[in-house]
């Protein structure tokens, strides 16, 4: 979060949250909606790591998206019949107003007729055209250089940052996704995640399979 927690928000039930998140989009349903939208926006997290593979090598219990946080705007604005909630600290705030927003930096899309979620938006911090890590604030990168295409155009986050935001908490679905991701990074990916955990992550484990 980047301000106090807003007053108000619910903490949501986890067996009904999982419920709600059953109709997630896939990526190309949301590359179709925001075909054009003029702000940089890519798949991140575990679909990412798919799209960079070729291929679903998992379930997905929801999709993630990244975009700067300038341009959520024309994001939202792409979807005038779905309901925007905030999420921050494992509250939700339902329909957020500008001061929930401002204290958290992911973005809930919501059918509000059936209720259901479908898909999940990373407001990032950036400059401009640069992308800032929310982990290390020196961590500046250009978006050209953090987002990749697949063969039918679809945006996705570059598996090296995805797998530095997968390091902090290193579920099992994250670890497998590191084991299955790693023997397709070639040495220039290796040597970036390498240098990103060292500044971010001192120690971690992954570092000793990306030099061995």
């Amino acid at each position: 979060m980047t301000e106090p927690r807003p007053p108000g928000g619910v903490e949501p039930d986890a067996d009904e949250l999982r419920a709600r998140w059953a109709d997630a989009w896939r990526p190309e349903r949301v590359a179709e909606r925001l075909a054009g939208v003029g702000t940089p926006w890519c798949v991140a997290a575990g679909w990412a790591l798919d799209l960079f593979r070729g291929e679903q090598t998992r379930p997905h219990g929801d999709l993630e998206i990244a975009v700067p946080v300038a341009g959520f705007p024309r994001i939202r604005d792409r979807f005038p019949e779905y309901v925007w909630d905030a999420v921050g600290s494992g509250r939700v705030w339902a329909a957020a107003g500008a001061e929930a927003l401002a204290a958290t930096h992911q973005t809930w899309l919501r059918d509000p007729v059936s209720g259901r979620y479908l898909f999940d938006v990373f407001r990032e911090p950036h400059v401009g055209e640069t992308w800032i890590c929310r982990r290390d604030g020196s961590l500046r990168l250009p978006y050209d250089a953090i987002v990749e295409r697949t063969a039918d155009g679809i945006p996705y986050l570059v598996p090296e940052v995805v797998l530095l935001f997968k390091a902090k908490g290193t579920r099992p679905k994250d670890q497998a996704d590191f084991d299955g991701t790693l023997p397709l990074l070639d040495p220039a990916r290796r040597a970036r995640l390498g240098e990103w955990l060292e500044r971010v992550h001192a120690g971690h484990p992954w570092l000793a399979e990306l030099t061995g």
